[in-house]
């Protein structure tokens, strides 16, 4: 069968010949419709991710939709390697399979389920959102960050503040439910002002200086617990984090990403997210390639739309 192939950590995906899949145990094969490049898939390809693993040659790609043997349409994760999601079928552990909504069409599941799951698992179950709270998500520009604007008014959000580089785009994001919009320069003036008022949770998807900004105004804010979840480093892996700021304030600070949650309670994170998807305008820009143009379109991905193979 064909699939996107990486030989060697470092190197590029490239469409090739992999032996076919077979089902075996809890394993099932999936014949794959869809699959998503993610950041995470990118980070796993180049053996620079936490949860990367060093068996090569795989199949690239960490989760897709497709369809079982009797037909019926699934969103599945692929972290057993060499079992990637871009390749014509793939094994798949059965616990990590959930149906798809029939109304969802597979080739936008794949394209949201990722950034969709990020800030679905952060908001209800390392933040345990309530009805009503103010959220911050600090980087709403990028595909997830935007994601996580609608996310968030679906699961009940009273306010929402977005943050992020591109003043054009958080204008568009006003029409999707946010209250107030910040540059990143704009940031440091007026957070104060806003702990005041009162922020509840905080999704970061940027860490670096904005994050330690909000960290910083969360402590001086008061004595208001502020749930800081954190979720990506677009703006850099480290940061200066003062001891006093996590010993002197009621700031808790959390991850969300793989290992912060169970596996069952990821799967379960993605089914509940999809079944929302079928019925709220979850949609985000991407555009469709095949699988044949993987070594090209690996290159020219980018976090402004997301790149979704079809097979």
């Amino acid at each position: 069968m064909k699939a996107a192939i990486v030989s060697a950590a470092g190197e590029r995906p490239v469409y090739g010949d992999f032996p076919e899949p077979q089902a075996e145990g809890e394993q099932v094969v999936v014949s794959v419709k869809a699959a998503a490049i993610s950041q995470l898939a990118k980070a796993r390809a180049a053996g620079k991710h936490y949860s990367a693993g060093s068996h090569y040659p795989f199949i690239t790609g960490i989760d897709g939709t497709g369809t079982l043997e009797n037909g019926d349409p699934v969103y599945f994760l692929a972290f057993n390697a060499p079992w990637g999601s871009m390749a014509e079928r793939t094994q798949v552990p059965s616990g990590a399979i959930v149906p798809l909504p029939a109304s969802l069409d597979p080739v936008l599941a794949a394209a949201i389920a990722n950034p969709g799951m990020s800030s679905w698992a952060a908001l209800t179950r390392r933040a345990q959102l309530q009805q009503g709270e103010t959220v911050l998500i600090n980087g709403a520009t990028g595909t997830s960050g935007g994601l996580a604007v609608r996310i968030a008014k679906h699961l009940g959000a009273g306010k929402i503040i977005a943050t992020g580089r591109n003043r054009d785009v958080l204008d568009q994001l006003r029409a999707q439910g946010v209250d107030i919009t910040l540059t990143l320069d704009e940031l440091p003036g007026v957070l104060p002002a806003l702990m005041r008022e009162g922020i509840d949770v905080v999704l970061d998807y940027l860490w670096g200086q904005s994050a330690l900004d909000i960290m910083q105004a969360a402590v001086a804010g008061g004595e208001k617990v502020v749930r800081f979840v954190q979720i990506g480093s677009l703006s850099g892996q480290e940061i200066s984090l003062h001891s006093k700021l996590l010993r002197s304030s009621g700031l808790t600070l959390m991850g969300s990403g793989l290992g912060s949650v169970s596996d069952a309670e990821l799967v379960a994170c993605i089914s509940e997210m999809l079944n929302a998807a079928a019925e709220s305008d979850f949609s985000i820009a991407f555009q469709m390639r095949p699988l044949s143009e993987v070594a090209q379109a690996w290159q020219e991905d980018d976090s402004r739309s997301r790149t979704v193979f079809t097979l």
